[in-house]
């Protein structure tokens, strides 16, 4: 009896949608695109776990751009008030209004600003020139492979249409290019100063903007220091 009141609760119980994804029962296609569109949720933990762990200025003003680009669709969608292609095929969403598709806006401002990023701000840092370029093209292509197989799954699955995933793309294109040229016109000038105020000397926030390619200079940085006391620490045990 006891046990019977303890699991008594008079409120209805509602699901937390931030990661609901449904998809057509028995569909291995439809499954794999619903896996699929939860890449900005994946996107925004890895921002996050980067973030944490690096804490560059640079990292940082993308999330902004990011956070920015999904409160322009909210915006968007509260004036516009398209509704949602047929409307009662999925048990739980997070909104009903549809125009733009935010997870079209979401990866296409993710994957455009990325791609002017590898060919604008990073720099040849050896003479291995053709695979520098190489492995830029690639990268670049799976970028936009992901944004155009997640607009898609939107349509698929019966999420948003043609026209909603199109305008989102184009809105998160047009953002993620404007917020590019902002943080590299307005926002990195100013990196250097943000990063010697005594709050981001506390939490170790740096700014890596005048390094052309931060993964080759951690690389060789590393590699350097780990030689150097490695040689220190022979030389202590002869």
């Amino acid at each position: 009896m006891a046990a019977v009141e303890h699991c008594s609760f008079s409120a209805q119980w509602r699901p937390v949608s931030f990661t609901h994804v449904e998809y057509p029962a028995g569909d291995v296609y439809g499954q794999l695109l619903a896996y699929l569109g939860l890449s900005p949720v994946f996107i925004l933990v890895s921002f996050v776990t980067l973030i944490i762990f690096k804490r560059e200025l640079h990292t940082i003003s993308f999330l902004g751009g990011l956070v920015m680009n999904e409160g322009v669709n909210w915006l968007i969608k509260n004036i516009v008030r398209e509704p949602r292609p047929c409307k009662g095929t999925h048990t739980t969403i997070t909104t009903e209004y549809g125009l733009p598709s935010s997870h079209s806006q979401f990866m296409w401002f993710f994957s455009v600003y990325s791609f002017l990023f590898l060919y604008l701000r990073m720099h040849q840092t050896n003479n291995a020139r053709f695979l520098d370029l190489l492995w830029r093209h690639v990268l670049s292509l799976c970028l936009m492979t992901a944004a155009c197989l997640v607009s898609y799954s939107r349509v698929y699955l019966k999420y948003h249409s043609w026209s909603q995933v199109a305008y989102g793309a184009v809105v998160g294109s047009i953002l993620a290019i404007a917020w590019f040229f902002f943080t590299q016109e307005t926002l990195t000038p100013l990196f250097p100063r943000i990063a010697a105020w005594p709050i981001s000397e506390f939490f170790l926030i740096r700014d890596a903007s005048l390094i052309p390619n931060i993964l080759w200079f951690e690389y060789t940085v590393t590699r350097s220091e780990a030689r150097n006391r490695q040689r220190k620490l022979g030389t202590r045990l002869q």
